[in-house]
């Protein structure tokens, strides 16, 4: 049987941590940052944050296909 492949797009979005979370950046923060969003919002994407259980959960199943 040949080895099972993780999903590629999930592997450049999210990251798993050593605890087990899954970190993933803010959506919509690339472009028309200059007045359409206002600054409390474009500070607030700034980084990444994590992931709830179940979303996380659905993640790993992509990510770690044996685990």
């Amino acid at each position: 049987m040949p080895k099972l492949k993780s999903n590629r797009g999930a592997a450049k979005r999210f990251k798993v941590r050593k605890s087990g979370k899954v970190k993933a950046k803010h959506a919509k923060s690339r472009h028309l940052l200059t007045f359409s969003k206002s600054r409390k919002d474009k500070r607030e994407k700034r980084g990444t944050f994590e992931l709830s259980p179940t979303d996380a959960k659905r993640v790993k199943r992509v990510l770690l296909p044996y685990g």
